[in-house]
Order: structure tokens, then C-alpha cells, then sequence
């Protein structure tokens, strides 16, 4: 008698495995730890195999029959579905997407969290769906173009240009590992139209940079944005250092803000010191947010950061066009402003994270220009101060102490 999905819920472990057949040569193995297993008896070149088809209910009474006609279609073409079943999953395992995974687990310890989620989430979006199931060793240059060339009629020649170079990588993972003989990727040099890089939009005048930290203070939308904005201002870090900040790394007895090497884009700790400024802003911020773990959560979920969208739409709310000021730009109006102000250039791009050019020495003195860039950020934090409030004299100037 053929099962049913009622009395297949309601078969109950045993000591010893049960066998309940539906027909066919199908039936459901019952394990004494109560697994329920799909299996075909079938008989190939007059030796009797079985075959495994899936576990219930993640693979249903109906899907399972479905599987077991299609093993005995095979059968009747003279192919063992056992060999082309172990067939299909060694093409899986050397699969485009099985090997990009693969590739991605092991390079993401030598990158920050966020660009290691950032390189995975282009390819899984734009080659995935197209390429992802192909053996990578039977991908063409044509077929790689196709999906590349997708992504540049949106416009996007950065990313397609920066998804070949990842692909290009994978496709030489592949080689060292013995799936594949050559880099696909590598045949397409040229066949994309370079990306033109450009400077970050920042506002370097003064006077611009007053009115700039005045729409900011006035930002009518959500505090913790406007908060985030002022501490772009007041630490010169990146939009994403900022926006997943968390309160275990703010230290306001030391005034130090601390942040592990793998949230930051060259993979060293880095220590921010904090002017009186900014913690004033840290402690309205931990009024809103200070119980959880994120400075800046997301207001749909508290365990996941705001969009690396927010800032730039709020200066966009403000009347600040994208090719004017960008989050970025904070970065770029510090370095500017304060070179030009005569402040040692080795304090202003420690401050910045820059890659030092002695990485070892960078590694082991975390603290390198610390007392240097503590008075340097008091008095970037006094100077912005002093362009909030009078708007009106170009040339404010800074007392350096170098």
C-alpha cells in the first residue's frame, strides 16, 4: 500500500531500522534516531543497488517519487543512476560557486570583515546566477564576458572591472587546486572599458567647510545620522569604520577610541585619540544607542549597522550634491586643510590609517605620533569650532605645535 505524508508523520523510531515501502522500489529507511531517509532498490547488469535520495521531509513523498521515476528513466537508457548521481556532485563540488566559496574562505583572514562580505556579495550578486553551477573548468571567455558586460550596461565599469580581477582569482585557485588547467578571466584583458578614477568630492574652503558643519548640526533627520556625520568631522575615519563602530571599543577615560585590526581597511589596530568634541557627541549618541552593541544600528535590527548609504544621503538631504561632498570627503578635507596648515604630514596620515611604508614598525607601535595626534585633534576640533561659529574670515587659522 503507497504511503502517505499522514502516516509517514507518524512513524516513530525503533530500536532497530524500519523499512516502509511505497512502490516502485521505493521506500523510507527509519534509523533508530529517528532520521528518515528516501532510498530506490533497483537492479543494474543483474546486481541488485540502492540508492539514496534524500532525507524526509526536506525532500517530500512527491519529490521522492519523482526521483525515483527519473532513476528508473536512466535505467531503461542503460546508465546506473548510483554512478551518475556520484557523477553530478563531483561537478558540483568543482562548480564556479563551490570554488569562488572556497577561494573567499580562505583569503577573507587577510582582509578587513567588511571588504571580505563586500568582495563575496559582488560575485554571489552578479555571476552567480549566471555562471555559478558551471564545472569552472568548462567556463569560456564568451560566457564570462556576457555576465561582465551586464554589469557595465548598468553603468558600473568599477565593479566589472574589479569582479574580473576577483574572477581571475578564483580561476587560479582552481589551477593550484587541479580543477581547472587555465585562467578564463585572463583572456578578457582589455575587453573592458577601463574605469576612470576620480577624486573624492570634499569641501577644502573654510568658509565652505563652516557652512558645510552648520547644515550638519541642523540636520532635521535622525540624530544617530547627524551624529555619525559630526564624528566623520571630528576623526578623519572612514564612512565604514564610523557606521560599525561599537561601544566596547570607546575608551572615555582615555579618550581613545580603539578599533581591531580586522575593521580596518589595512588590517592593523588603530588608535583614534578623541577631542573634547567628539565626546561630547559619543555621549548623546550613547543615549540613543548605548545599550546595545553597535554605535550606529540599523533601525530595523539592532544587530546589524546602518547602510553605507546613510551618510551621503543625508548630505544629499542637506543640499550637498554627491560630486560636492561625499562621506569620504571628511578625510580629504582634513588632509587638505591641515597640510596646508604646516602639521607634520607622518602625524596626519597615521591619523588617517594610511598603510605605513614600514608595515613591521606600523604593526608594533599601534601608538606611533599618539601624543603628536592627540593635540593635533584637539585643535582640528577647536579650528572646526571656530569655522561653525564665524562662517564669515577665509583665513581662520590654526596655532600648530609641531
Amino acid at each position: 500500500m503507497p504511503l502517505t505524508d499522514t502516516a509517514i508523520r507518524g512513524i516513530k523510531p525503533a530500536d532497530k531500522a524500519r523499512k516502509f515501502f511505497d512502490g516502485n522500489g521505493l521506500f523510507l529507511y527509519v534509523a533508530p534516531s529517528g532520521t528518515k531517509s528516501w532510498r530506490v532498490k533497483y537492479r543494474f547488469q543483474g546486481r541488485e543497488k540502492l540508492l539514496t535520495l534524500g532525507t524526509y521531509p526536506q525532500l517530500s513523498l512527491k519529490e521522492a517519487r519523482e526521483a525515483s521515476n527519473d532513476a528508473k528513466k536512466l535505467l531503461r537508457r542503460g546508465i546506473d543512476p548510483s554512478v551518475q548521481k556520484k557523477a553530478a556532485s563531483r561537478i558540483e563540488e568543482n562548480s564556479f560557486e563551490a570554488i569562488a566559496r572556497e577561494w573567499h574562505a580562505n583569503k577573507k583572514s587577510a582582509w578587513s570583515e567588511r571588504y571580505a562580505e563586500d568582495v563575496l556579495e559582488r560575485i554571489a550578486v552578479n555571476v552567480f546566477p549566471y555562471l555559478g553551477k558551471y564545472p569552472i573548468s568548462e567556463i569560456t571567455p564568451p560566457e564570462l564576458l556576457a555576465v561582465l558586460r551586464k554589469i557595465e550596461a548598468r553603468g558600473a565599469s568599477y565593479q566589472a572591472n574589479r569582479i574580473l580581477e576577483s574572477c581571475s582569482q578564483i580561476f587560479r585557485y582552481a589551477i593550484a587546486t587541479g580543477r581547472a588547467e587555465r585562467d578564463t578571466a585572463a583572456d578578457l584583458r582589455g575587453a573592458l572599458k577601463p574605469h576612470i578614477t576620480t577624486s573624492r568630492a570634499a569641501i577644502t574652503d573654510p568658509v565652505e567647510v563652516g557652512g558645510l558643519l552648520r547644515a550638519i548640526d541642523a540636520y532635521t533627520g535622525n540624530v544617530v545620522t547627524r551624529c555619525g556625520l559630526q564624528l566623520l568631522a571630528l576623526t578623519f575615519l572612514r564612512p565604514g569604520e564610523v557606521r560599525l563602530g561599537e561601544w566596547g571599543e570607546i575608551d572615555m577615560e582615555e579618550k581613545l577610541w580603539r578599533i581591531p585590526a580586522r575593521r580596518m581597511k589595512m588590517r592593523l589596530d588603530h588608535l583614534v585619540p578623541l577631542s573634547s568634541q567628539a565626546c561630547v557627541v559619543l555621549e548623546e549618541l550613547r543615549q540613543i544607542t548605548g545599550r546595545g552593541r553597535l554605535m550606529f544600528p540599523d533601525l530595523r535590527s539592532s544587530e546589524r549597522a546602518i547602510s553605507d548609504a546613510t551618510f551621503i544621503a543625508a548630505l544629499q538631504r542637506m543640499g550637498f550634491e554627491k560630486d560636492e561632498m561625499c562621506a569620504h570627503g571628511f578625510r580629504s578635507m582634513a588632509s587638505t586643510i591641515l597640510n596646508e596648515q604646516g602639521y607634520p604630514a607622518d602625524a596626519i596620515e597615521k591619523q588617517l590609517a594610511h598603510n605605513p611604508r614600514n608595515k613591521i614598525r606600523g604593526i608594533y607601535n599601534r601608538a606611533e605620533y599618539l601624543s603628536e595626534r592627540r593635540r593635533m585633534m584637539d585643535e582640528w576640533a577647536d579650528y572646526l569650532d571656530s569655522l561653525r561659529n564665524t562662517g564669515r574670515e577665509k583665513n581662520v587659522s590654526m596655532e600648530v605645535n609641531s
